[in-house]
């Protein structure tokens, strides 16, 4: 993605390309985590975005080779223990977010970290149009983190099944259990009912068992993540043709509120 990147840069020099960035969970299980961060510092990969556990040492590994760390948090304890151990930003995983999501309105979470955080914040959680990302804008914050209407576009490698499950499903089609990964998050019910479970009887998980190692078995490969904003999903498209329609309706969006 370096290579491909810098290409573009020189080729197109008015128009450089966005800073990539790599997910990394830094839980104590995850025992992936040392060698994933040796390819991330060969690459001085420009953003690394953490979850499950705050930790000083990634985040001053990450600040050694020049990147900034954004940290997924899901309410506002979780945001100050994440600046605190060092965290440049954060990722607010409200309510609907799809895979591991909080409880929180974002509205709530927004508005309890930004009383005295002030620098970057991302609002995850059921944005999947143009209108959302203002909204999510006005609330105060800086971005928006879209997950689920990327899943389902052509260059993604989800399963085709997965793509046509976000694009038939709508919000009624999202169930919460921590039964998978030992943490809570929002799965698509087809799913996991393909996998002979009954989604509105899961049974709770134990969240002390927690393993996000090499040789647990991956979640998201046969229950599939997913967040409550897919109605306004409505077929795969081409990467382009999404961010193209998420900015045609974020203009109408600011247009209809005369901004």
């Amino acid at each position: 993605i370096t290579e491909t990147l810098a290409a573009w840069d020189r080729a197109h020099p008015e128009q450089p390309s966005a800073p990539f960035a790599i997910n990394q969970i830094v839980h104590k299980s995850n025992d992936r985590l040392e060698h994933d961060m040796q390819v991330c510092a060969k690459f001085k990969v420009p953003i690394v975005i953490t979850s499950l556990g705050a930790r000083e040492d990634v985040n001053q590994a990450v600040h050694g080779w020049g990147g900034i760390v954004l940290h997924d948090i899901i309410n506002n304890k979780f945001a100050r223990k994440a600046i605190d151990k060092g965290a440049d930003g954060l990722i607010a995983v409200a309510a609907g977010a799809g895979g591991h999501a909080g409880v929180k309105s974002p509205f709530a979470l927004i508005q309890e970290i930004r009383q005295w955080f002030g620098g970057p914040i991302a609002l995850s959680g059921s944005i999947a149009s143009g209108g959302a990302i203002l909204a999510a804008q006005a609330m105060g914050a800086d971005f928006a983190y879209i997950g689920s209407a990327f899943i389902a576009t052509q260059e993604a490698r989800a399963h085709d099944a997965y793509k046509q499950a976000i694009v038939d499903g709508s919000s009624d089609d999202i169930v919460y259990s921590n039964l998978f990964t030992g943490v809570h998050g929002n799965y698509l019910a087809a799913s996991i009912r393909a996998a002979g479970l009954d989604p509105e009887k899961l049974p709770e998980s134990d969240p002390s068992k927690m393993n996000f190692g090499g040789d647990a078995k991956k979640a998201w490969k046969d229950i599939w993540g997913c967040g409550q904003g897919i109605g306004s999903i409505t077929e795969v498209l081409p990467a382009a043709e999404l961010i193209a329609r998420l900015r045609r309706e974020y203009l109408a969006a600011r247009a209809r509120l005369a901004l």
